[in-house]
């Protein structure tokens, strides 16, 4: 029997990539998208159905419960990521409880399996390297609504009778990125032939392509693990390296002006997932 597939954030940088994956699988795809946004849908084969709502987070349970009636599989992507914002935005308030609300109709309509999207952000990050072993310490308000939601579904969810995974992403650059983010702003500069204005570059990261991580966590749903799963590479690089990699294809690494800009004294110096 072919499995209905349900995906929230779907128009959306990483949401986007999971949908281009299970597009191309024999399953059914079921997307909820915000009011306007049917058009970003460009891609492949246009899903079975699609549900239009002005605020999926603001969606009562009953709502839910309805939305969700025959799928198999949740995959729910969506939040609020406003760069510059969302790290301290009380729209993740609204995320958190919407998304509780949610997973209680999602087992209301006897959904099996509900994945959710997760951020290595949630982790103590004294430690450098991060595995699902490593503490939860979130230090901001997105961390800590994404740590709550990963708690309470942890919790909620298994003794409903639904398979809960958590899929905690680290550091993602690609198609659809908003483009005041680190990969496209160096690009634009570039391109412009303008300075790039850096920090040090000395920060290490884990750095994955959108792409790749689309693919790993449409495999991961339509898979059977539970509990957490790091979507990483588990490959250490400063971003002095990627900015250097990225001003080769240019030739230009004399636009790239390392500490014009000043480090965020409370930034981790090293943030690498372990897979």
């Amino acid at each position: 029997m072919t499995r209905t597939v349900l995906i929230t954030g779907a128009t959306g940088f990483v949401g986007h990539q999971v949908l281009r994956q299970l597009s191309s699988r024999p399953v059914k795809l079921r997307v909820v998208v915000r009011e306007g946004s049917r058009d970003k849908l460009t891609e492949g084969p246009p899903p079975e159905q699609v549900i239009s709502t002005p605020d999926l987070f603001a969606e009562s349970a009953d709502w839910w419960a309805t939305v969700c009636e025959g799928v198999d599989t949740v995959i729910h992507v969506a939040w609020y990521a406003e760069p510059g914002e969302y790290l301290r935005s009380p729209r993740n308030l609204d995320c958190l409880t919407g998304s509780v609300n949610m997973a209680k109709g999602a087992s209301r309509a006897g959904v099996r399996r509900f994945i959710g999207i997760g951020s290595c952000l949630e982790y103590d990050l004294t430690g450098g390297k991060l595995s699902v072993e490593t503490p939860l310490k979130p230090s901001s308000l997105y961390a800590a609504a994404k740590a709550a939601v990963y708690s309470t579904l942890s919790q909620f969810l298994p003794s409903q009778g639904v398979e809960f995974l958590w899929c905690r992403v680290f550091y993602l650059y690609g198609d659809r990125e908003d483009p005041r983010r680190l990969v496209p702003y160096i690009r634009s500069m570039l391109a412009a032939g303008k300075p790039a204005e850096l920090g040090s570059g000395d920060q290490i990261r884990d750095f994955t392509d959108v792409a790749v991580a689309g693919e790993r966590i449409a495999d991961e749903a339509m898979g059977d693990r539970r509990g957490a799963v790091n979507i990483c590479s588990g490959i250490p690089v400063t971003v002095r390296e990627i900015a250097e990699r990225i001003a080769d294809e240019y030739g230009r690494r004399d636009l790239l002006h390392f500490g014009a800009r000043s480090d965020n004294e409370t930034d981790p110096a090293c943030i690498v997932g372990i897979k």
